[in-house]
């Protein structure tokens, strides 16, 4: 049991931890999605006033319904004109939320006002609990998916206990609707809570498979993907700061010969150790990218000058501590060789900064290697 309780709090952290900036990205996208996937939702929701109305229907039915649909689809079109700039609006996955799951309670209030029975037997707008809690889905974010479930428990529990509470037995059965009754308002209530897990599963499967593209599998640094997401909120950021960034591309030199002699094991073994030296060095919200076999990328948010003097203080560090293979081999010292490129003297995008990192990184390797080059010759 006391295994089981960790997993489950471990479980609800991942869920509850606000998404890394990848996953935001992801997510914005998906709000987008999930506007759009709304305004045809609430188009086609037009045609069922006109289905009502040709089954025979009553006509205060039928009315509720359109004036429901008509309302439903001018929200859809404001929520998707925001939609367009999501990042700019950090609230907007609570609203249309709050908004999807409240709209269906007004409907089913609305109905229960000229029928009880049909306010909570009604399985056609019930149904839209479920719809707006799958759809957060798209939106990689946990947190939203807790809130719109219970929500949507919390609306539709009051609204079932005060129906009930205020009506007789007759109320409460209808020939359209059959019989509302605390059993199967229970069942309702049931379902939706596990379509929210179901859901909160989905996403934090999600969240993994996110979490597991942007990241090293050797090293667990951020990989060459994250880099070219990232890279543009962290100009942004930057930029709203006023404050410098410098990017380093290192690279090991001759490490082929560590894996001839040691073995791709104890190669693999000497990468992470590399990687360990290099985070030791990183200031707050400083960044180390693993972007290929024994390439990595130092994202320094200090002038060109400070980060030359940094970069070349850890070349000495790291070949001041030689990394130490398995089963007695000999100690193996590592050095690298580093091009340095300033944002936005040498470049105002990540493609532009890498290519003149790279120039001076090969300009570094002809010098003889070991050694840390910030300027073109």
């Amino acid at each position: 049991m006391r295994g089981s309780g960790q997993w489950v709090r471990e479980y609800l952290g991942t869920l509850l931890v606000r998404p890394d900036e990848i996953m935001l990205a992801q997510g914005a996208g998906g709000e987008l999605l999930v506007a759009r996937i709304r305004a045809l939702l609430s188009a086609l929701i037009l045609l069922l006033p006109l289905a009502n109305a040709v089954t025979g229907a009553k006509v205060s039915e039928t009315l509720i319904g359109l004036g429901a649909a008509v309302c439903t689809n001018i929200v859809a079109q404001i929520w998707l004109a925001l939609a367009h700039q999501p990042r700019r609006h950090g609230w907007l996955p609570y609203a249309t939320g709050t908004w999807d799951v409240t709209a269906t309670t007004g409907v089913l209030v609305l109905l229960a006002l000229g029928d009880r029975a049909a306010g909570l037997n009604s399985m056609v707008v019930w149904a839209f609990y479920l719809i707006s809690i799958v759809i957060t889905a798209l939106r990689n974010d946990g947190r939203l998916t807790l809130y719109v479930t219970l929500l949507a428990i919390v609306e539709y529990g009051l609204l079932a206990w005060v129906v009930l509470a205020t009506s007789g037995p007759e109320q409460l059965a209808s020939v359209d609707y059959g019989i509302a009754s605390v059993a199967n308002q229970v069942e309702r209530l049931v379902l939706i809570l596990l379509m929210g897990v179901l859901t909160v599963a989905l996403v934090q499967r999600m969240q993994r498979l996110i979490e597991l593209s942007g990241r090293d599998g050797l090293t667990g640094l951020p990989n060459r993907l994250w880099l070219l997401q990232r890279m543009p909120a962290i100009f942004e950021e930057v930029r709203g700061e006023g404050g410098s960034l410098t990017l380093a591309l290192l690279d090991l030199d001759r490490f082929r010969r560590i894996n001839d002699e040691v073995g791709h094991r104890d190669g693999d073994r000497a990468i992470r150790h590399v990687a360990t030296l290099l985070g030791e060095t990183l200031a707050t919200r400083e960044r180390i990218v693993r972007i290929g076999g024994q390439e990595f990328v130092l994202l320094l948010h200090c002038p060109l000058g400070s980060a030359w003097e940094r970069v070349d203080r850890l070349r000495r560090g790291i070949a001041d501590r030689p990394f130490v293979p398995e089963f007695g081999a000999d100690p193996q010292r590592i050095t690298f060789s580093a091009g340095l490129a300033a944002w936005p003297q040498d470049g105002v995008d990540l493609s532009s900064l890498l290519h003149s990192a790279d120039r001076r990184l090969r300009q570094a390797k002809r010098d003889g290697s070991n050694r840390v080059v910030a300027r073109d010759a």
